[in-house]
């Protein structure tokens, strides 16, 4: 389960406040699937991020009865001068999984090849997320989180990272953020809308989908 009890979240840049959720209250089960839509700057990417723990709200509370995901395909937390499997090593250590379960894992779900042993930074911004995209996967948990993440690198991989992700849903908890609806309707069953700092649930992925298209006009 995923709570938040009446939480708020305010920025402040440039003398401006910006508003992402104002007092809200929600809870998400184990087992959903919940695609969130909203205008590009409605704070969809923030709220993904205050459901990993990785931000914190202004005021309110978050309670969490589950293992969540980092934002699938978050590279952002790689070392460059650590080579693909040293940076995946160091990740199993801190979940404290199985180190060669997982190096055996995302060298052949990344499909690197040599490069698996060498630095990050000499590697195409495709191989970062290839490699971003299998450590994400290899380090299982009770909820994932996708933001915008599920189209990388050549058709053989995007149709591998489907597989894996649908069989993580049927087994777990999914919350997506997209803006493109197919990709929603493929992996979720119920959707949410956030606009100016309200976040409105919606029973099915199409009724979210459908009140959110009018924000767009």
């Amino acid at each position: 389960m995923i709570q938040f009890e009446n939480v708020t979240k305010v920025y402040h840049a440039r003398g401006v406040n910006k508003c992402v959720l104002d007092h809200q209250s929600f809870v998400i089960e184990r087992g959903e699937s919940i695609g969130i839509v909203g205008v590009n700057g409605a704070g969809k990417s923030t709220l993904t991020r205050m459901i990993a723990g990785i931000e914190y709200p202004t005021s309110g509370r978050i309670t969490r009865t589950m293992s969540i995901s980092w934002p699938l395909g978050f590279g952002g937390a790689f070392q460059g001068s650590l080579t693909g499997a040293d940076n995946a090593r160091f990740i199993a250590r801190i979940y404290r999984r199985p180190i060669n379960d997982i190096l055996d894992y995302v060298n052949s779900f990344a499909r690197l090849g040599h490069y698996f042993d060498a630095p990050v930074k000499t590697y195409s911004s495709g191989m970062q997320a290839r490699l971003a995209f299998a450590v994400s996967l290899a380090i299982r948990f009770d909820c994932y989180l996708v933001d915008e993440v599920t189209a990388v690198g050549d058709t053989s991989f995007r149709l591998q990272c489907r597989e894996a992700l649908l069989e993580r849903r049927e087994h777990g908890t999914l919350i997506m953020v997209s803006h493109d609806p197919n990709t929603l309707r493929e992996y979720c069953d119920k959707g949410a809308v956030l606009q100016n700092g309200q976040l409105t649930f919606y029973d099915t992925i199409d009724a979210a989908i459908d009140d959110a298209a009018e924000l767009y006009r």
